[in-house]
Formats: C-alpha cells, sequence, structure tokens
C-alpha cells in the first residue's frame, strides 16, 4: 500500500497521496521520507506541476526553490497556476514571485497575445512593487534592466505600453 502511494505521489505530485503516505509511516521516518520528497519536487521533469504541488502542500519556500532553480522552465503560458504562485511567494519569497510574474509577461509579449496585454501590465507593477524588496537578483536583470530588455525586445506594442503607464 506504502509502495503505491508513494508511486503515485512520484508520477503525479499528488498531495493528498503524500499525506495518506507520511500519516501511515513509523514515527521520524515521516521527516526523512518529506525531504525525500521534497528533493522529488524540486527534480520534477514538469516545473509548472512542481510548482503547483508547492501551492497545494502549501510550502511557498519549496516553492521559491523551485522556481529559482528552474526559472528558464517556467511556461508563461500557464498563467492558471503562475498567478497564484506570484502572489504566494510575494510577501517572503519577492524574487522568485518577480521571475514568476516576468515569465507571464515575456509570454504576453513574445507570443503577441495581446489579450493578456492587461494582466501582464499589471505583473510589471507588480515586478517594480516587489523590486524594493529584493536586495540580490542572483544573476538575473533587476527591474530596470529587466524593462530596457521588453523595450528594446517589444518597443512597438503600443497597446502594452500604453497600458503600463
Amino acid at each position: 500500500m506504502r509502495a503505491a502511494q508513494w508511486s503515485r505521489f512520484e508520477g503525479r505530485l499528488c498531495a493528498p497521496t503524500l499525506r495518506r503516505y507520511l500519516a501511515r509511516l513509523p514515527d521520524f521516518e515521516d521527516e526523512e521520507a518529506l525531504l525525500r520528497a521534497q528533493a522529488h519536487v524540486l527534480a520534477f521533469p514538469d516545473v509548472v506541476t512542481g510548482l503547483a504541488f508547492c501551492l497545494s502542500w502549501p510550502d511557498p519556500a519549496l516553492g521559491a526553490k523551485v522556481v529559482l532553480s528552474r526559472t528558464e522552465d517556467l511556461d508563461g503560458d500557464t498563467y492558471e497556476v503562475l498567478t497564484p504562485a506570484a502572489e504566494i511567494l510575494a510577501p517572503e519569497h519577492p524574487l522568485a514571485a518577480v521571475l514568476v510574474w516576468r515569465a507571464m509577461i515575456r509570454f504576453a509579449l513574445e507570443k503577441a497575445r495581446s489579450g493578456r496585454y492587461g494582466h501582464a501590465s499589471r505583473h510589471l507593477t507588480s515586478c517594480a512593487q516587489a523590486d524594493a524588496a529584493i536586495d540580490d537578483y542572483s544573476g538575473h536583470p533587476d527591474h530596470q534592466a529587466f524593462i530596457a530588455g521588453l523595450r528594446g525586445a517589444h518597443g512597438r506594442k503600443s497597446v502594452f505600453w500604453s497600458r503600463v503607464g
């Protein structure tokens, strides 16, 4: 039974299954199993599924680790996971939140999804607000450099820039 539960968790990152699995373990084995589960989440092939797990668990610190270690793998089209993730991460993990918002902004602009420009402009405002809480961008462009990069690559998208204000 436990092996089947672990297998289900490994394949789907199912939070309720992991809870049941941990509850059935003898005392003190659950902590080791939880650490193993966290490592599995960090290495899970689909980063958005890993992030969704962190939201449902909930474990914002693990979510921040997922984002910071796999930023380039974030799919900006998965706003149904990324938007709540950024909101949950923002208070304690502002850099991770900014990187999530940036993924959605870049997706909207790179794919010319004009219907998302309003959301993207709000995400850019959220990035600006979070900027004050970030001391180290850990090799990522700071807020001003990010905006400059956007203007350089997408300066002609006047509908977006008119919403940025």
